[in-house]
């Protein structure tokens, strides 16, 4: 186990699974006033003419594509892990927020300033908050938490628990009691998961 370290004081922390879903602050949530165009996305933040989604696309990429002008990608394929299922057409693929938009402003982002949930919405700096997936699971999640929707793969189980509690802890984010029951149970069956974490600035 990793040290006792809590998001809430906004350090550093590697932890089993089952212990950082405790780290989670439990609470209610609201839609009340969300609209998605309240997240800024898919910037580029570098100026170097790929935006969010290229960027990932580029970093996930398990054979690189081409890069042409305007950051245009041929070729290349990626592993879309919700359904483990290789994939060779970037138009196939979405960037998915693994926290959704909307479940980020139902669990705390509706207090945050334009310029944060801008942030959010465009984490580079986090290695799981973005994932390149197929579109029919990403479609199929839409908002929902794993108390909902889990991915199709067995296999996924765990490395999606992980990275949805990451960006939580990362974010400061709450869990609904539904979605930390879920997450406790699936933490059952991943003993050997965890969660390593970096809060956002």
């Amino acid at each position: 186990m990793g040290p006792s370290t809590s998001a809430s004081e906004g350090k550093s922390g590697t932890l089993r699974l089952t212990d950082a879903i405790g780290r989670l602050k439990v609470a209610r949530e609201s839609r009340s006033g969300y609209e998605r165009d309240k997240f800024r996305l898919w910037v580029d933040a570098d100026h170097d003419g790929c935006d969010t989604r290229k960027e990932v696309l580029l970093s996930e990429a398990v054979k690189k594509p081409r890069q042409g002008t305007g950051c245009k990608l041929t070729e290349g394929s990626w592993r879309s892990y919700y359904e483990d299922k290789t994939v060779s057409d970037a138009r196939k693929l979405d960037i998915d927020h693994v926290v959704p938009l909307a479940e980020a402003w139902d669990s705390g982002a509706s207090k945050w300033t334009a310029e944060r949930r801008e942030s959010y919405a465009n984490d580079l700096d986090a290695e799981r908050s973005l994932v390149a997936v197929s579109l029919g699971p990403n479609r199929a999640k839409g908002d929902k938490d794993p108390a909902e929707w889990m991915p199709p793969a067995k296999d996924a189980t765990c490395t999606y628990a992980t990275d949805w509690v990451t960006a939580k802890l990362r974010w400061r984010l709450t869990a609904d009691r539904a979605e930390a029951k879920a997450l406790r149970t699936v933490a059952a069956g991943c003993k050997a998961a965890t969660v390593t974490f970096r809060p956002a600035p």
